[in-house]
């Protein structure tokens, strides 16, 4: 499964987003990454380190981020780990999340390049939907910027 990481400049919300997601999915694994150290509002390089590190598998790592420095530490944690199967998503926070964790529940993939078929594109976040990838356009909701992909049956 994918792992889910949520950065936020708050403990406290990074911490709320986990939990409705386990509501949902009990069994992705997401970790939340927020706030400093000593418990002030902001965005800490150690636990986004470690909440990566948590929760990397061999379905790697989609990270959401509340806004500004929470993008920018995420960006110097990326540029200091080896790992090829880590995004960013530019979206909600919130229902980025839920659809992500969704997703991941039924065996989604983070991708790049070197995709072989049979697949099919998941795009999470958007309330239009109005193109088709590969095939699959049933899309509820949408990502911008990162796409999921899954074997199709």
């Amino acid at each position: 499964m994918v792992g889910i990481v949520i950065v936020s400049h708050s403990a406290q919300l990074a911490a709320g987003v986990v939990d409705l997601v386990k509501l949902i999915a009990a069994d992705c694994p997401i970790a939340a990454a927020g706030g400093l150290e000593d418990g002030s509002f902001g965005t800490s390089y150690e636990r986004i380190l470690n909440a990566i590190e948590t929760v990397h598998g061999e379905d790697g790592v989609l990270i959401l981020m509340d806004m500004g420095s929470a993008v920018m530490t995420t960006e110097m944690v990326l540029e200091d780990l080896s790992y090829d199967d880590i995004r960013m998503a530019d979206c909600p926070v919130v229902e980025g999340a839920v659809a992500a964790a969704a997703a991941s529940s039924a065996g989604a993939m983070c991708t790049i390049a070197g995709v072989r078929p049979p697949f099919r594109f998941w795009c999470l976040f958007s309330s239009r939907c109005d193109k088709a990838y590969s095939g699959f356009s049933a899309c509820t909701i949408m990502v911008c910027r990162v796409l999921l992909v899954s074997p199709t049956p």
